[in-house]
């Protein structure tokens, strides 16, 4: 047990350090753009071209968001030599090398699920062998829980999500220890970053009726929409046939590159508001100050689509929080009787629980990032309408959809 708690704190430490250097990439991108702004936009292209090669020739695994090759590796119960590398530390340091490259060059993807299979990979691959303690399976749930904690600083939504998401059928005697791993990584993590909250403390201004009745509106529009968006992914990527995924596996060099050149586009039209994980845009709006709500999620949209469809290593939560500050700062200004950070709050819970319904997760990383209780009723009833609605669009949750490729091949051993 005591090396699990101190691989623990280098899991924490390691998602930290991830942190730093992600933001330290789009930093360097806004320079480079402040600068160079037409010769920054030729970085996309060239960056989804040569990230997806490189991905396909050196860490297929590495593509992506990362949570699919989590969760495949950890529903699969085998026996015997691990094979494979979708939780290693090669796959791991692909995953950080090419996620921060590509938010150099803008792409509008995030380091969250990154953070999970590279958090996954540290506690399978350091605990591997270790007799008597949790199983391959419980690691592996366990360190991705623990990402999720330290990515956000939310360590209640990364237990959540472990039940929720990343093991359906999860032995629940190995609570103990996903609570224990995820409570330590993510103390490593507040003692490098201190107590912050993810987009600084919140406090709704709104009457409690209006919001109320705000959330299942907002709840089913951000639903719908992220499961279009969900449902495009997985027509793109998920593995079956079609005639645009069929051409994408066997030119996936010039899809990346014409993914690039849609992203490229976007972000000219949209004044460069569609560059990296869309932080600071989200930020803005939680604090009230002027966007551009529905023209800025219809770009984000977009862009995060051409971003995640490349093949390259890339998350989709912070993209899918941006998205649905859009949304719901869209709604605020429509002239219902709700403040405009508190229909911020909604519309991010709710459209991300419509891309990866899974409405608990979601709806407790706001709680926890926001740190607004006046919040919590409306933010589950619109996570879970969300939910609802977005099953209507995407039938299978859309990382269990793409988990089905990076499932291994019947007789093939981990």
């Amino acid at each position: 047990m005591t090396w699990i708690v101190a691989v623990a704190v280098l899991t924490g430490v390691a998602a930290a350090l991830f942190a730093r250097l992600a933001d330290l990439a789009m930093h360097t991108h806004e320079r480079l753009y402040q600068a160079w702004p037409w010769a920054s936009l030729v970085l996309l292209p060239a960056g989804f071209a040569v990230g997806a090669w490189l991905t396909k020739r050196f860490a297929p695994e590495a593509a992506g968001s990362g949570i699919p090759q989590v969760i495949a590796a950890a529903e699969q119960r085998w026996t015997g030599r691990w094979g494979g590398q979708r939780v290693t530390l090669k796959t791991a340091a692909w995953k950080v090398v090419l996620g921060a490259a590509l938010l150099v060059c803008g792409a509008s993807l995030g380091r969250e699920g990154p953070t999970v299979q590279v958090s996954a990979a540290l506690m399978r691959t350091l605990t591997r062998g270790l007799k008597g303690g949790p199983g391959r399976r419980a690691m592996i749930i366990a360190g991705g829980a623990a990402g999720v904690a330290a990515a956000f600083n939310t360590p209640i939504a990364g237990v959540v999500f472990a039940v929720e998401e990343l093991g359906k059928s999860f032995d629940l005697r190995t609570n103990t220890n996903v609570i224990l791993i995820v409570v330590v990584s993510g103390f490593a993590a507040y003692a490098l970053q201190g107590n912050y909250a993810y987009f600084g403390v919140q406090h709704g201004e709104g009457q409690l009726t209006s919001v109320w009745l705000a959330a299942p509106v907002l709840g089913i529009v951000g639903g719908l929409l992220g499961g279009v968006f969900a449902r495009s992914l997985t027509w793109l990527i998920g593995g079956r046939s079609n005639p645009v995924a069929d051409w994408r596996r066997a030119h996936p060099v010039a899809f990346a590159l014409i993914c690039g050149l849609v992203a490229a586009a976007v972000a000219v039209a949209s004044g460069g508001l569609t560059f990296g994980a869309g932080y600071d845009e989200a930020k803005s709006l939680l604090q009230d100050h002027p966007g551009r709500g529905a023209s800025f999620a219809v770009w984000k949209f977009i862009a995060t689509l051409a971003a995640s469809a490349a093949g390259v290593p890339g998350g989709l939560f912070s993209p899918s929080l941006a998205t649905g500050a859009g949304i719901g700062a869209a709604f605020a200004r429509l002239g219902f009787a709700v403040a405009g950070r508190d229909a911020v709050v909604l519309g991010m819970t709710s459209y991300l629980s419509g891309v990866v319904q899974a409405p608990l997760t979601s709806a407790v990383i706001l709680m926890e990032m926001t740190r607004d209780p006046g919040l919590v009723g409306p933010l589950m009833l619109a996570a879970l309408l969300a939910r609802w609605a977005s099953g209507w669009v995407q039938g299978e949750p859309l990382y269990h959809a793409l988990s089905r490729s990076w499932r291994l091949t019947p007789g093939a051993r981990a």
